[in-house]
C-alpha cells in the first residue's frame, strides 16, 4: 500500500506506507519546533493534501532554521528531512529561499549563529543539500 501527497490534482509523492508516517512524525516535531503549520494536512483515505502557500512559509523557515544549527548531532539529524522537504517544494513549484534569516544584501550574516558545518561558505553549504535533495528525490516516487 502506499500514500499520496498531492497539491490540488498533482501527486508530488507516492510512499509507502512506512515512509509515510515516519515522514509525517517528523513533520509534527518540525511543525513544534517552528512554531509554524506546514501546510501538509491530514491523511486521509491514504491521500494528503498540501496547502502551497502555508508550505512555502514552512519551507523558508525550515531552511532558515537548518542553516543556523550550530549542533552537529541537530544538523545530522534534520537533514534527511530537510531534503525531503526540498523535493516536495521543488515538485510543487515553490521557490526556495536559500538566503538565511539574517543575511543582509552586501551579502555578510547578521546576529546569526555560526554554521554547523566546517565550511561556512553559504554557496557550499547550500550546494551540498540542493545535492542530497536531488539525490533523495531519484527514490521519492510521484
Amino acid at each position: 500500500m502506499s500514500q499520496y501527497y498531492d497539491v490540488g490534482d498533482q501527486t508530488l509523492w507516492n510512499p509507502s506506507n512506512g515512509a509515510s508516517r515516519l515522514f509525517m512524525s517528523q513533520v509534527r516535531v518540525y511543525q513544534a519546533e517552528l512554531g509554524l503549520p506546514s501546510g501538509i494536512g491530514p491523511m486521509r483515505a491514504d491521500e494528503c493534501q498540501i496547502d502551497p502557500l502555508v508550505f512555502e512559509e514552512f519551507v523558508d523557515a525550515l531552511l532558515a532554521w537548518h542553516r543556523r544549527t550550530s549542533h552537529e548531532v541537530v544538523a545530522a539529524l534534520s537533514e534527511g528531512f530537510v531534503a525531503a522537504v526540498l523535493v516536495l517544494a521543488e515538485r510543487a513549484g515553490i521557490e526556495v529561499n536559500w538566503l538565511p534569516a539574517g543575511f543582509t544584501e552586501d551579502g555578510g550574516l547578521k546576529d546569526v549563529q555560526a554554521p554547523a558545518a566546517t565550511d561556512s561558505s553559504e554557496g557550499t553549504w547550500a550546494a551540498a543539500l540542493q545535492r542530497k535533495s536531488r539525490e533523495l528525490a531519484r527514490f521519492m516516487a510521484a
